[in-house]
């Protein structure tokens, strides 16, 4: 159809075929640009290996890049419509401005997904579990302000005004929108102060009992930060919380490859005594205390001799004899046992103290570290340690307090009558 034809027609009629052939062109020109996208620049996407270029050349990016070709042809085309009345060719060059507008917003809310997915599968080729810092709670933000610029955009160019109009009228409402923000802005300002000061990171084992968290960070939002418990429920902290609150975490350990048992045993204090002949004999027939018993041995023996020389007779008291003790013999043994345990790190702390005496014993303190780190290990470790010294107590003579039970009530019941 010529222009010449065209203009043979009623002024109605001419706009009216001239909005339908704009239609056409507009969707012809997305179809071709899909065509382009899909086939040319998806190759180039194959073949580029760069973190910048996956993302700018992402699909969904792309996608949603080709849906402002048909608005961009409506805004190119629309002036060249006959007899269409200018106010109508205002209007719909306002609104393929708006949509416009609209899809360059939704393509650069992919491009900040884009972003976020390449950062993740950068933290996953580190390696499995990599603890990785997140960038959730910045892309949340950069969307929500780009958002809220593209609405008052879009606003502006539906009315045909400026948008600095729209944004002057947003200062009288700042104390509104702080109050609507004020949960947002506290969670960017405590993200801001978590990730500066590197103190929470996907994957970081953290407990916070007052809200009933106790296991794995698994999302880092800019409201929320999720924890995978370990009973595998999930509890979503808000972000400020972490800040105005405390929480422990538990990388430091992680990240020094051991992990600390710190139990007591408590000892009936009956039960201490010093050890004789046949009971120094017996212990040293232990492998890993021979040494500790040599040594002890031989400095006894000296110093009982320089008394003997000294105190005359009156070396003779037992009072005045240096002798072993069992309690002190049983916390070599433990220290000489726990050195030799393959599953002990004594590199790092390592101590077996005797602690003050109370009414429930004398407690025999364990502190050190484990050389794995893993859970179910580290109980397995403990779980042998404390099973072999409860066993081998009776060979020291030492017996482990115990508050009476009902069995032991009644058992002594029976032989008062008896």
């Amino acid at each position: 159809m010529t222009f010449t034809q065209l203009t043979a027609y009623p002024p109605w009629a001419q706009a009216t075929i001239g909005l339908i052939l704009m239609t056409v062109v507009a969707f012809a020109a997305r179809g071709l640009a899909h065509l382009v996208f899909r086939r040319g620049v998806a190759n180039l996407r194959m073949a580029a290996q760069t973190r910048p270029a996956r993302v700018l050349l992402h699909r969904t990016v792309l996608a949603r890049l080709v849906e402002v070709v048909p608005s961009l042809v409506v805004q190119l085309t629309v002036g060249m419509i006959p007899a269409l009345p200018v106010a109508a060719a205002t209007v719909i060059r306002n609104v393929a401005l708006a949509v416009t507008i609209l899809h360059l917003l939704r393509t650069l809310m992919a491009l900040f997904d884009a972003v976020l997915e390449e950062h993740a599968r950068g933290s996953r080729d580190q390696g499995e579990g990599a603890p990785a810092r997140s960038i959730k709670s910045y892309v949340q933000l950069a969307k929500l302000v780009f958002g809220m610029v593209g609405a008052i955009v879009i606003i502006a160019a539906l009315i045909d005004r400026s948008p600095l109009i729209l944004l002057s009228g947003l200062g009288a409402m700042s104390a509104v929108l702080m109050l609507v923000f004020k949960d947002t802005l506290l969670s960017f300002t405590a993200g801001l102060q978590l990730e500066s000061n590197d103190m929470l990171r996907i994957g970081d084992w953290i407990a916070m009992p007052q809200v009933g968290a106790d296991g794995f960070v698994i999302d880092i939002a800019l409201h929320t930060v999720k924890v995978q418990n370990w009973d595998k429920t999930i509890t979503t902290i808000p972000t400020w919380r972490l800040m105005s609150e405390s929480f422990q975490n538990w990388r430091g350990m992680s990240e020094s490859g051991g992990r600390r048992i710190k139990r007591t045993l408590r000892l009936d204090a009956a039960s201490v005594h010093f050890l004789d002949v046949e009971q120094v004999e017996r212990l040293m027939r232990i492998a890993v205390l021979r040494p500790y018993l040599a040594s002890k041995l031989h400095d006894v023996e000296r110093t009982n001799i320089e008394r003997d020389a000294t105190l005359g007779e009156l070396a003779a008291a037992p009072a005045n004899r240096r002798r072993l003790t069992n309690l002190g013999t049983f916390r070599a043994y433990i220290d000489a046992y726990l050195r030799a345990h393959p599953g002990i790190n004594t590199d790092m702390t390592f101590m077996v103290r005797a602690m003050e005496p109370s009414p429930e014993g004398v407690p025999m303190e364990i502190y050190c570290f484990t050389a794995t780190t893993r859970w179910v290990e580290y109980e397995g470790i403990q779980g042998d340690i404390f099973d072999h010294l409860l066993a081998i107590l009776p060979e020291f003579g030492l017996r482990l307090f115990q508050q009476p039970s009902g069995f032991d009530l009644s058992a002594g019941l029976s032989a008062v009558r008896a």
